[in-house]
């Protein structure tokens, strides 16, 4: 494998004096957009200096702030943060991007510290186990009937599964909800595992308009849908091991040469796709494998290596128009989803490497962090929820629980 630059330098000063070679200043935000300002680091020459606790508890704040009601406008009751894109069905925000943004944020609100002694946090959530369950039976999650053109569906799967999953893990299932979340668990596995991509193994984040067209899989949709897989296991799910192997199948065959990983499909080119265009999925998918014994450290390593070496494309895409724009075909909406999964991949390696790593990270996220406190990556102002969730699902890896592993039977 062709290690990234990072990977073949050592650790600790040394690894940081070199990366910074690499990293340019954030790019000026688009003109007219109303997400707000960058706050910029200390170490860019901010004045305002960088603070890791207090950034978590500020983005806790803004997360129950942004819970909004779009179900029902005769009730002022909260419960959900719909994850805003271009895509509309009936001119409203999908239902997969409902769930799968609410998800996202609720999970967050209880990997932040101390959610037990938290009872705004308790009911926020809460709200939201109510909003994802019940909106599972909505007619565009059917796993069935589906037929509404451009499908999003998978999101609300794959996240609603990992969410329910998390909140049974963490012993925060209000008594009453139980039975309601078992029930939706169930489901959104269900929907994950008879939406996967047939032959190919995988699953995509959006599918053609048409019942019976299908689009290749997604490596950054895979990645941490198998994620959800192991730990629906880990809870004692009855997760199919064949549905398992053929999308880590289909990881490692669209892995190229170089290490990088296809946007969608298997490798169909000697050299693969240039590494600045999946900087933000690598270590996604290379933790995904690794999780699975289907890889080693050393391709995790180079997943994070990449990530902040080639940080400055993904930047100059943040909060910009469009979505996957030349010469690397990077769309806006992988930002803080690299950050994420860099940080949680950052978590695996030996203990000796994690604290610079984790250093680069929270600079690179300072860099960017709004006036407000929060992070957004899109031109919407109300998609901060999702970057805010993510932005702090990095700064908060170190602490939160430790990935769930996949297993086969007998090995």
């Amino acid at each position: 494998m062709n290690r990234s630059f990072l990977s073949r330098c050592a650790t600790g000063a040394v690894l940081c004096g070199l990366a910074s070679l690499a990293i340019g200043q954030p790019a000026a935000e688009p003109p007219g957009s109303a997400i707000g300002k960058v706050v910029g680091s200390a170490a860019a020459g901010s004045a305002k200096k960088f603070d890791r606790v207090s950034s978590i508890s500020k983005g806790v704040e803004l997360l129950l702030a942004m819970q909004e009601n779009n179900t029902d406008p005769a009730n002022a009751v909260k419960s959900e943060w719909p994850y805003e894109g271009v895509y509309r069905v009936n001119n409203e925000v999908p239902i997969g991007y409902r769930i799968g943004g609410t998800a996202i944020a609720a999970t967050t609100l209880i990997d932040a510290p101390d959610y037990d002694k938290d009872p705004a946090r308790q009911a926020a959530v809460a709200r939201a186990i109510d909003f994802v369950c019940t909106q599972a039976a909505h007619p565009l999650m059917s796993i069935d009937e589906y037929n509404a053109g451009y499908d999003v569906r998978g999101w609300g799967y794959s996240y609603g599964l990992h969410f329910l999953c998390r909140v049974q893990a963490a012993n925060a299932v209000p008594a009453d909800k139980k039975a309601m979340i078992e029930k939706a668990a169930s489901f959104f596995l269900d929907g994950v595992e008879r939406t996967q991509i047939p032959e190919v193994g995988g699953w995509n984040y959006a599918r053609p308009t048409g019942k019976d067209r299908v689009a290749n899989p997604s490596t950054f949709m895979t990645a941490p849908t198998l994620q959800a897989l192991y730990e629906a296991k880990k809870l004692g799910m009855n997760v199919n091991p064949e549905t398992v192997k053929k999308a880590l199948d289909f990881l490692e065959s669209a892995r190229g040469p170089a290490g990088s990983f296809t946007y969608a499909g298997k490798t169909s080119r000697a050299d693969g796709e240039p590494v600045p265009s999946n900087a933000a999925r690598m270590a996604a998918c290379e933790t995904a494998l690794y999780l699975a014994g289907r890889s080693d450290l050393q391709r995790v390593r180079a997943g994070v290596d990449t990530f902040i070496v080639h940080w400055e494309w993904l930047n100059k895409r943040r909060a910009q128009p469009g979505t996957h724009v030349a010469p690397y075909n990077i769309a806006p909406y992988y930002f803080y989803y690299g950050h994420r999964y860099a940080a949680q991949a950052v978590e695996l390696l030996p203990k000796s490497e994690r604290a610079e790593y984790r250093r680069r990270l929270n600079e690179l996220l300072a860099s960017v962090q709004l006036e407000n406190g929060s992070w957004n990556d899109r031109v919407f102002p109300r998609t901060a929820n999702f970057g805010t969730a993510f932005a702090l699902e990095a700064l908060m890896a170190p602490e939160t629980p430790a990935p769930a592993t996949w297993t086969v039977a007998g090995k």
